[in-house]
């Protein structure tokens, strides 16, 4: 197996108020022949996740600049909670991330330079792991709600498209 380093760091607007947490880059994002259509977060064609945003927002999300544009307009930050790790069975799948470095500096240093009031989890996975590794992170600000969205996987299939979109609307914030 090989150790990955998310290749993207974080996105953090300058008056961000909330964030999105995911749990960590898919593997094309490492594959020479792939890597350019995998440029930022969520880049998997299969994700749902700039789908949903598409309809939740009615905005159209085809570049990097305009999903930074998104996200700056609702001040929102992006980062993922995996720094470094490994993959079983050259798998995307988050169970099969192995020897995981959790990105604990980075989301701290987000948490202590901004005005966060609010992290979305894109899965409930995202949230246990966040619960379980950032103790200390969740113990130093305690005013900070956590909530967790459903998964944009194509794999999470207990709710339907647009049941996601309809729950993401309820909980994300308006622009």
């Amino acid at each position: 197996m090989v150790i990955e380093t998310h290749p993207f760091g974080s996105f953090v607007p300058k008056n961000a108020r909330w964030l999105v947490l995911g749990s960590f880059t898919t593997k094309e994002a490492y594959d020479e022949q792939k890597k350019f259509d995998y440029t930022w977060f969520y880049s998997n064609g299969r994700n749902q996740f700039w789908p949903i945003l598409e309809s939740v927002y009615g905005v159209k999300l085809k570049s990097i600049r305009d999903k930074e544009d998104l996200f700056t307009n609702l001040r929102m930050a992006l980062a993922d909670i995996i720094y470094q790790c490994e993959r079983r069975k050259n798998s995307n799948l988050d169970m099969h991330l192995t020897n995981i470095v959790y990105a604990i500096e980075d989301i701290t240093r987000i948490l202590a330079s901004k005005r966060i009031s609010k992290i979305f989890f894109t899965s409930r996975f995202v949230e246990t792991k966040f619960r379980s590794n950032f103790k200390e992170v969740i113990r130093r600000h305690p005013a900070i709600e956590l909530v967790t969205l459903p998964s944009p996987s194509p794999r999470y299939a207990q709710m339907t498209l647009s049941q996601k979109i309809k729950r993401y609307n309820e909980l994300l914030p308006s622009i």
